[in-house]
């Protein structure tokens, strides 16, 4: 498949439209990649509806991607939202004296009716070095203590610090929904978040050859356990890997998963929906 030439690394042509719609579990449109033009909110939004990619959560996950999610929530009624301080962005705020006053305005915000997330929160060790971990850890906390007190979901980005993530949600209790955002951890860890009635998001990371691991934790991951996201623009889904993500590609990753679970692939979007909205409630306006 030739990809169109477009100022998205070539923005792959659309796959085939799924059976039965579902939800893109965690997106960032505002959000572009180095290199690429903005795609329009509405055109993003389009390009998802026609292949049954209806309803999307979107995540602002500093100061600035925060206001775009709240005018997004209030403007596509398609889109419902999640604010938090990235883990990465938590230690940069402490440093410069602003941590406090960026907690308040998170705070005032989640209240938003459209907003149904707290997230995305969690650990990154990746690129934040051990200096920054106690900062960290403790915003993970914050933030779990808020999902908490307002009854919003958890969603929860975790890289490269599976232990401490899981050692924490159980010391602070975790929120009665939580989700571990873009799965990476392996086939025990699944086995325990599962346990915990965690839900596991899986990303275009478990289409990718060299993800054997993943595809093993898919495996034991039951289906009212499981969502599916995007987290464009970013891990495109092959055979699209490197060009510039977009919910419109969910389809890839679904039909990927129906292979994993030896189950059709409208047994996985009605599992997706179903479970989307027992998290985050209707899409629709009051």
């Amino acid at each position: 498949m030739t990809p169109a030439p477009s100022g998205h690394r070539g923005l792959p042509e659309a796959p085939d439209p799924l059976p039965i719609d579902v939800v893109d579990n965690h997106t960032h449109l505002d959000i572009t990649r180095e290199g690429d033009e903005p795609l329009d909110v509405a055109e993003a939004i389009a390009r998802a509806r026609a292949v049954g990619v209806t309803r999307l959560v979107q995540v602002g996950c500093d100061l600035d991607g925060i206001a775009f999610t709240m005018d997004a929530v209030d403007r596509h009624p398609e889109l419902l939202g999640g604010i938090a301080l990235h883990p990465n962005e938590v230690p940069r705020l402490a440093a410069s004296g602003a941590l406090e006053d960026a907690y308040a305005e998170v705070e005032r915000l989640a209240a938003h009716e459209r907003v149904r997330v707290i997230g995305e929160t969690g650990l990154d060790y990746y690129r934040t070095g051990p200096e920054g971990v106690d900062v960290q850890q403790d915003g993970f906390r914050w933030h779990i203590d808020l999902a908490k007190r307002l009854g919003k979901a958890l969603q929860i980005h975790d890289r490269d610090a599976h232990e401490d993530v899981l050692r924490i949600l159980d010391e602070e209790g975790a929120p009665d929904r939580t989700v571990l955002h873009c799965f990476s951890g392996d086939l025990t860890m699944a086995r325990e978040c599962v346990e915990r009635g965690y839900l596991l998001s899986f990303a275009g990371t478990v289409t990718f050859k060299n993800a054997r691991g993943l595809r093993d934790a898919l495996s034991a991951t039951p289906l009212e356990n499981l969502l599916v996201e995007t987290d464009a623009p970013y891990l495109t889904p092959s055979p699209h890997r490197g060009a510039t993500n977009a919910s419109y590609l969910v389809p890839l990753t679904v039909r990927a998963i129906a292979g994993v679970l030896n189950v059709d692939v409208p047994t996985v979007c009605r599992a997706v929906s179903e479970n989307a909205e027992r998290v985050y409630g209707s899409w629709d306006r009051a």
